[in-house]
């Protein structure tokens, strides 16, 4: 315990996002050092991963939003810590902020007070264009890299080489995830910080990433993204208890449902396709979606990466192409010629379906 009392208080904000009248943003105070996944002995690397799961939570820390609107002028929001040392701001925008003409990252500021004096750090929040009508909700978990986490206690023992011993940029990509992903979205990343109010260009798709993995690794998961140039987006990630809502089989599919809800009800207007894999559940939770959110679902990405399918995930397989929803299924990112087809990079043979769609004007 001494030696996080003597850490100083810092804030890791995660990724917001808004629609034209509602922001939503979340981060987490720790007594903690930054993150560093700099090169290093084996021993080094393991302390620094480990690190990401020994956090000290700071609970009833007093945080403010410091959020900038489209004429410039300063707006602020206040909030408080939890015991687990999350903060959360759901700002309703009024009158409603107007969306630039291509998705944008804002920059917002978090302020905080520490016996050294004030502090503060930027965030970013994901602005849809408003000429955006298609969007991208895509898995992790064995989707573009192999986590070894998501299911639970066993299996970070099974694969604690993965979990502890390799820095991000070590991490092996599943092939050919940056070159769809890149030609889906655009592949735009971060710029250096520049302050509230400051916009940068995200790509050209908006994406946001569902994962089972624990809020500890959002630094990790991001640098990973970055060191492969990956698109960007909000990550929805879970807080882990030792407890069956966290390692639970079935928790993995509630938090993604929960997820994919959240997000298709704060943007009403937007189409979505879904990219995920067989290995935690994707498909029967995506197909629960399409069946939930009719119209909204303009296609489905499953990656085989285990085969072959259990009941529930031939079910779920049979309603989205019941709804009339494209569906692909593929081994592989980078052979998956009708997969990149898919998504309106030329027309023709089983991926017809979509791009009329886009055609038609229902996702762009």
């Amino acid at each position: 315990m001494a030696i996080f009392a003597r850490a100083p208080i810092r804030i890791q904000p995660f990724f917001g996002y808004r629609s034209e009248t509602r922001l939503t943003l979340s981060a987490r105070a720790l007594r903690a050092s930054e993150t560093r996944f700099a090169p290093g002995s084996r021993a080094r690397v393991m302390r620094t991963m480990l690190s990401q799961f020994a956090s000290h939570e700071v609970a009833g820390l007093a945080v403010r939003l410091e959020l900038r609107d489209p004429d410039g002028a300063a707006r602020d929001h206040h909030a408080t810590t939890d015991k687990e040392g999350y903060v959360h701001f759901d700002v309703a925008l009024y009158p409603a902020w107007p969306f630039a003409s291509a998705p944008e990252w804002e920059v917002a500021c978090l302020h905080w007070l520490t016996p050294e004096g004030p502090q503060c750090i930027d965030a970013y929040v994901l602005a849809p264009g408003d000429a955006t009508r298609l969007a991208v909700i895509s898995d992790i978990d064995d989707t573009i890299v192999e986590t070894g986490i998501t299911g639970g206690v066993r299996s970070v023992a099974k694969n604690w080489r993965r979990v502890l011993a390799e820095l991000p940029d070590e991490r092996i990509a599943v092939p050919g995830a940056d070159v769809f992903y890149g030609a889906l979205g655009g592949g735009a990343v971060l710029a250096e910080p520049g302050g509230a109010g400051t916009h940068y260009a995200a790509t050209h798709r908006p994406f946001f990433y569902i994962s089972s993995s624990p809020w500890n690794l959002f630094s990790y998961l991001v640098a990973f993204q970055q060191s492969r140039n990956l698109p960007l987006g909000p990550l929805l990630l879970r807080d882990w208890g030792l407890n069956r809502a966290t390692f639970g089989s079935s928790s993995h599919g509630a938090h993604k449902r929960a997820a994919l809800d959240r997000l298709l009800a704060f943007y009403p207007d937007m189409h979505f396709a879904l990219i995920g894999d067989d290995t935690q559940g994707d498909l029967p939770a995506y197909a629960a979606t399409v069946e939930a959110w009719p119209g909204r679902i303009a296609a489905v990405f499953i990656r085989t990466a285990v085969g072959p399918f259990s009941p529930e995930e031939n079910a779920g397989k049979a309603a989205i192409e019941d709804a009339g929803v494209p569906l692909w299924l593929g081994n592989d990112f980078a052979t998956g010629s009708e997969f990149l087809r898919a998504i309106g990079i030329s027309t023709g043979g089983e991926t017809a379906q979509i791009v009329k769609t886009v055609q038609e004007g229902k996702a762009e």
